[in-house]
C-alpha cells in the first residue's frame, strides 16, 4: 500500500482552451501538501485529479519538488514511439493537394509533416489523414483543438451506427490519437477512450498445388518471378518493392529486406528454382537498381502487383481472395505444416513475438488431418 501512495501519475489533459498535466495519486498527506505548493493547481472533476497548467516550468518543477518523495510515472506523459517504414518522396504532395467536396475541412498541414517526419508509409499516410478528415468535419463548426474524450465517444458511436467495422473504429481512433498526442505533442492525452476488441480473424490460405497452378498459368517471366518471390520468401508486397538488386545473396541463398515493417532489417530464404527464373528474368529486363521496375526505371508499383497476383489467381480457377499478403500467410502455413520450428518462422517474417506467428498455428492442417469426423465412424461399422 505504502508502494502506491508514493507513487505519481502524469497525464496530458486539455482543458478550458489549454494544455495541463493531469497528477494521478494514491491519496497521501506529504504529496497532496507538495501539492498545494505547484502554481496555482486546480481539481478537475471530469478526470478526477489534479491539473497545473503544461509548462516546461511546471513540468520541471513536478521532478524537483518530488524527488525522493514519489516515483514519477511519465511513461503517458513522453512520446516514444517507433519510426514505421515506408517511402515518403511524393504522398505528402498528393495529399495536400487532394481536393475536398462541399467544403470540408482538410486535415491540417502539421499533421501530414509529422506522419512523414515519422516515415509512416503512403497506405498509411492515407488512410489517417482521410479517417481524421472524417473526424474533424463531424464538428465542423468546433475548433476541434478544444475536442474532448466525450465528443471522441460520440464520432465512436457515429461509425458504429453507420456499421463501421471494428478495424475501421481502431483506425479512426488512431488517426485522432496521432493528431492530439504526436502533432500536438500529449501522448495518451485520450488513455481512457475506450476501442472496440479485435476480430481476430484467420488469415487466407491456399494450397500449395494453388500456388503451383498460379506460378504455371504465369508465362511473363517478370510475373512469374514476382508471385514465386511473395511465396517462396514470406514477402511483403512493399518489401518486394523495395528490393534492390544487391539484396539478393546468390552464394548464400538469403535475401536481405532492409527496412521491413517498424522499420527492421531481417534476412529471408532464397529458393534454387527461383533464382534459375530470375536469371532469365534479369537478362530479358536488365534492372538497374531495384529488382523489379517500371517504366523509366522506377520502382514498380503496388497496384500493378495486386493485379498480377489476381490475374494469376483467376486463371489458375481460385475460389477465395488471393491477394500478396494470402501469399505470405501460405508460404508461413506451408513451413509449419512441413515441421518448421515456429521461432524460424517468425524470424523469416519479420514478427517481433512469437504471438503473431501462433495464428498460423490455426490453419495448419497437419494438426487436425488425421482425426476422423464422427460421420465417418458412423458409417464404417
Amino acid at each position: 500500500m505504502e508502494q502506491k501512495q508514493k507513487y505519481i501519475t502524469l497525464k496530458h489533459l486539455y482543458i478550458k482552451g489549454a494544455k495541463q498535466i493531469g497528477l494521478q495519486f494514491y491519496p497521501n498527506k506529504v504529496i497532496q501538501a507538495l501539492v498545494k505548493t505547484l502554481p496555482k493547481p486546480k481539481w478537475s472533476k471530469e478526470y478526477s485529479m489534479v491539473y497545473v497548467l503544461n509548462t516546461k516550468e511546471n513540468t520541471d518543477l513536478i521532478f524537483a519538488l518530488f524527488k525522493g518523495v514519489a516515483w514519477i510515472n511519465c511513461r503517458s506523459f513522453y512520446p516514444n514511439r517507433p519510426s514505421q517504414n515506408g517511402d515518403n518522396e511524393e504522398w505528402e504532395k498528393e495529399i495536400l493537394l487532394k481536393k475536398l467536396e462541399n467544403s470540408n475541412l482538410k486535415c491540417p498541414k502539421s499533421y501530414i509533416q509529422k506522419l512523414k517526419i515519422k516515415k509512416y508509409a503512403y497506405s498509411t499516410a492515407k488512410t489517417y489523414t482521410s479517417m481524421f478528415e472524417g473526424f474533424i468535419n463531424y464538428y465542423k463548426t468546433k475548433d476541434f483543438n478544444s475536442l474532448d474524450e466525450n465528443d471522441i465517444r460520440n464520432y465512436l458511436e457515429y461509425l458504429v451506427s453507420k456499421n463501421k467495422s471494428n478495424s475501421y473504429i481502431n483506425q479512426a481512433v488512431n488517426s485522432i490519437k496521432f493528431y492530439y498526442e504526436i502533432v500536438l505533442g500529449m501522448p495518451n492525452r485520450f488513455y481512457s477512450v475506450e476501442r472496440p476488441r479485435k476480430e481476430r480473424k484467420l488469415p487466407v490460405v491456399i494450397s500449395t498445388l494453388d500456388v503451383k497452378n498460379m506460378i504455371d498459368v504465369t508465362k511473363n517471366m517478370k510475373h512469374k518471378c514476382i508471385i514465386s518471390l511473395l511465396y517462396s520468401s514470406g514477402l511483403r508486397r512493399n518489401e518486394l518493392l523495395n528490393l534492390k538488386l544487391s539484396d539478393i545473396d546468390s552464394k548464400r541463398m538469403i535475401i536481405k529486406v532492409n527496412q521491413g515493417k517498424g522499420n527492421k532489417d531481417r534476412l529471408t530464404i532464397f529458393s534454387a528454382i527461383l533464382l534459375r527464373d530470375l536469371r532469365i528474368y534479369y537478362k530479358e529486363y536488365k534492372p538497374k537498381v531495384y529488382l523489379f521496375e517500371g517504366v523509366k526505371e522506377e520502382q514498380y508499383s503496388g497496384e500493378s502487383v495486386l493485379k498480377i497476383v489476381k490475374k494469376a489467381a483467376y486463371k489458375a480457377s481460385i475460389k477465395v481472395n488471393v491477394t500478396p499478403h494470402t501469399l505470405r500467410h501460405s508460404f508461413a502455413t506451408h513451413l509449419l505444416e512441413a515441421g518448421t520450428d515456429l521461432r524460424y518462422i517468425q524470424s523469416v517474417l519479420g514478427h517481433s513475438s512469437t504471438k503473431t506467428t501462433e495464428i498460423y498455428t490455426h490453419v495448419a492442417t497437419n494438426s487436425i488431418k488425421d482425426i476422423k469426423s464422427p460421420l465417418d465412424a458412423l458409417y464404417s461399422k
